[in-house]
């Protein structure tokens, strides 16, 4: 008997849209695999099975009466970063643990109209602060490939619930690889859109200029068909960018002869795990057999992301994060002597060790007589960065890079080490940094765990990278592989 949990979304559509299954069917089939294997992994924060089974009775009273839209009935976990009206978003954080938002973020709303059902809210880093979801308040995330391991971070939770079939859609968020970094690890599809390209009304801010909410999926096909669902112009986000919404399943096809595929020299470097240099190298020739061009690119200024990236984010994440002061919202310390005292034990008791880590440095970097060595340095870096990827951009179609230096490492092995944590994103900042897109998808395995390649596009290109992870999907099986939990 097929497990309806196993389905991607097109799949799902295909069977709701014949009649042959209903939304209120394929969304038990989650909430049973949820529950059989969630206290393993833990992947949800909050879980709303009677909400989730309203919605879908909905879905199946919509489509009844003649609605036909694609994503109508489909299940999907939404990263707790989103606000939910009338339902928790704790940002993995004691600081929100009992935050219940009034409104919708407007990703949120979009999913709702177009017929979505939500299952729950995901685990993350703090805030999205981290690359291996064990920066969580509540517990950290197992990557069901190997219970052991990290999923990656900061989107964790969404990228396992994926992997382990404990939902057919995700939603996540990339401020500097935290869509892709996990999707990788995971072995799954992970999209980052360009900045502007997805409202961030309504989404937790951690830095400002960096933050995009994008798909998770179990093949690029349905990282379309969500991109499709989500990326509109709203006049609430002051950086949404007015163009166009599409349908992004146009631009897949399994032609590729003639694309120029750029890979960048800077990203084969040492600390790069041999077994995932090798997947990746194996990739870049069947491409090639595909009939793509293979060209090398230089970014030559690579070597100032990370350090660009961790002075502009905690900057910003420190003037966000501001807000938290006990008085409005969220966790108030009850017994203080007076207001600085409220403010002061407020920070101590309801923030995490990393998310203190990072306001005292982007404090620090903001500083008066630092500022200008500091983050003045860091803007002129990503402007640099920014400036790499346009002469690239003038050479090739899409640029084509390991997404991940190693596969997913044990949980504990890192944590007292945020240097070589910080390390994990060495490949994805640069996009961020850039306001460019990206996609990550399977490409084979390391010692038994999944590997990733990213292609990184022009900005508003969602097109082309689209094109180029399909093309690589639909002649390779790597995305069919599933994890043995």
């Amino acid at each position: 008997m097929l497990n309806l949990y196993n389905l991607t979304a097109h799949e799902a559509a295909r069977l709701l849209r014949q009649r042959e299954i209903s939304a209120i069917e394929l969304t038990q089939s989650c909430l049973e695999r949820i529950y059989a294997v969630d206290d393993q992994v833990k992947a949800y924060i909050t879980l709303i099975p009677e909400v989730a089974l309203e919605a879908a009775a909905e879905a199946d009273r919509r489509r009844a009466a003649g609605e036909d839209l694609l994503l109508l009935g489909i299940p999907i976990a939404v990263k707790d970063v989103l606000c939910t009206q009338g339902i928790t978003t704790t940002c993995a954080s004691r600081m929100l643990e009992d935050f219940v938002p009034s409104y919708n973020a407007t990703v949120v709303s979009l999913l709702q109209e177009a017929g979505v059902v939500m299952l729950g809210k995901t685990n993350m880093d703090e805030f999205a602060m981290g690359s291996s979801t064990e920066n969580s308040a509540f517990f950290a995330t197992h990557n069901p490939w190997d219970l052991e391991r990290i999923p990656g971070g900061s989107s964790g939770g969404s990228a396992a619930a994926v992997a382990a079939q404990e939902t057919i859609l995700a939603i996540g968020t990339d401020t500097g690889g935290s869509i892709r970094l996990p999707a990788a690890l995971c072995g799954i599809t992970g999209l980052k859109p360009t900045y502007g390209r997805v409202s961030r009304f309504g989404l937790v801010a951690f830095a400002s200029s960096l933050d995009q909410v994008g798909p998770m999926t179990k093949d690029v096909r349905d990282a379309a068909l969500l991109l499709s669902a989500i990326a509109k112009y709203d006049p609430q986000d002051s950086t949404s960018v007015n163009i166009p919404a599409q349908d992004y399943t146009a631009a897949l096809q399994e032609e590729i002869k003639g694309l120029r595929i750029g890979v960048p020299k800077e990203y084969f470097v040492a600390g790069l795990e041999a077994g995932t240099e090798s997947a990746i190298r194996q990739a870049l020739q069947h491409l090639e057999s595909l009939g793509a061009e293979l060209i090398e690119v230089s970014l030559p200024h690579t070597q100032y992301a990370l350090p660009a990236y961790y002075l502009i984010a905690t900057a910003e994440a420190s003037a966000n994060l501001a807000r938290y002061d006990g008085v409005k919202y969220g966790y108030s310390y009850p017994a203080a002597k007076d207001l600085w005292d409220a403010y002061r034990r407020t920070r101590e008791a309801g923030f995490g060790q990393e998310v203190k880590r990072r306001i005292m440095l982007g404090t620090y970097t903001l500083s008066a007589g630092y500022y200008d060595a500091y983050y003045l340095q860091a803007q002129k870096a990503r402007t640099l960065i920014k400036g790499d990827f346009d002469a690239a951009f003038d050479q090739v179609d899409v640029i084509a890079a390991p997404t991940s230096p190693t596969a997913a490492f044990k949980l504990g092995e890192r944590v007292d080490d945020p240097i070589h944590m910080y390390l994990m994103d060495i490949f994805t900042l640069s996009l961020n940094l850039a306001g460019m897109c990206g996609i990550t998808v399977p490409c084979g395995f390391s010692q038994g765990l999944p590997v990733g390649i990213q292609f990184l596009g022009k900005p508003f290109d969602e097109a082309g990278i689209l094109r180029t992870a399909y093309a690589y999907q639909q002649s390779t099986d790597w995305h069919l592989r599933r994890a043995g939990i």
